[in-house]
């Protein structure tokens, strides 16, 4: 199993529209070969970010399979309007 960590900094104005566009990001995202789970958390000490943490059976999953499909196109069209600047995304293992 793979971790992927994305850092979401959301632009401070759009914080309640993201928090309402993701629950349908969310499916998007469940609906993809290899997923198997996901949190999205939001700061506590800087209001506009956020973590998104996915658990994928292989790091292919999410950088092959699921950003080269259709249900990313629909991900991003969703939610990468509100980013400020890109995620940073890094994968981890279990030791």
């Amino acid at each position: 199993m793979i971790l992927e960590i994305a850092t979401l900094n959301i632009r401070p104005e759009t914080r309640a529209a993201f928090e309402s566009a993701f629950p349908a990001a969310a499916r998007i995202l469940a609906s993809v070969d290899g997923y198997i789970s996901h949190q999205l958390q939001r700061s506590v000490d800087m209001e506009n970010r956020y973590v998104l943490l996915v658990n994928w059976k292989t790091k292919e999953h999410h950088t092959v399979g699921f950003r080269g499909s259709p249900q990313y196109q629909e991900w991003r069209k969703l939610l990468h309007h509100f980013f400020d600047p890109p995620p940073v995304v890094e994968h981890y293992e279990p030791i």
